[in-house]
């Protein structure tokens, strides 16, 4: 998306609605743009690890190209509005955290400001704290003994010596947490 109206209206297209989350992920994308050159991915050459699951993810998925099915949108909950950008060719990265409003704004103030303020002003651009994320694997399925569905391997258990799945899966725990 060459100009921020276009990237707007095909965010607002995908997720439904007008609000200051999706402004906010609109912009992360444009800064993204702007510090790294990013470019629309076509397979998992740009990764982007959200540090929340509100409005913005869904401008960074529609704008960007990362997704969880492609591997290459990771989810990682803090509830920050933080997003970690990667180009896995260079291993080049950066994170871009919205910064704390200042004063009071109405909905509509808020989504004013975030799509028009500049970017150096609304976000902090820091170094990631974490490294890139390994490419996504395919890995073989196994069938849960309980329910009979399929689970891949790294997320099944063992219990009662056969796989199970995360859902069947009667987790022991004693002690201390």
């Amino acid at each position: 998306m060459d100009n921020i109206f276009a990237a707007w209206r095909k965010a607002v297209d995908f997720h439904g609605h007008e609000c200051p989350g999706l402004a906010i992920g609109v912009r992360v994308v444009e800064a993204a743009r702007v510090k790294m050159g990013i470019t629309f991915a076509q397979d998992e050459e740009i990764v982007c690890v959200t540090e929340n699951d509100a409005c913005g993810v869904d401008a960074v998925q529609i704008l960007t190209g990362c997704s969880l099915g492609k591997g290459n949108l990771i989810y990682r909950g803090t509830g920050k509005q933080a997003f970690t950008f990667f180009k896995r060719q260079t291993g080049e990265g950066l994170r871009i955290v919205l910064k704390p409003f200042g004063v009071e704004m109405e909905r509509d103030q808020r989504q004013a400001y975030l799509l028009n303020a500049d970017l150096e002003e609304i976000f902090d651009f820091k170094q990631p704290h974490f490294s890139l994320p390994p490419a996504a694997r395919i890995f073989a399925t196994q069938v849960c003994a309980s329910c009979g569905e399929g689970v891949p391997e790294h997320k099944a258990r063992l219990q009662a010596g056969k796989p199970v799945c995360l859902d069947c899966f009667q987790s022991y725990e004693r002690g201390w947490s």
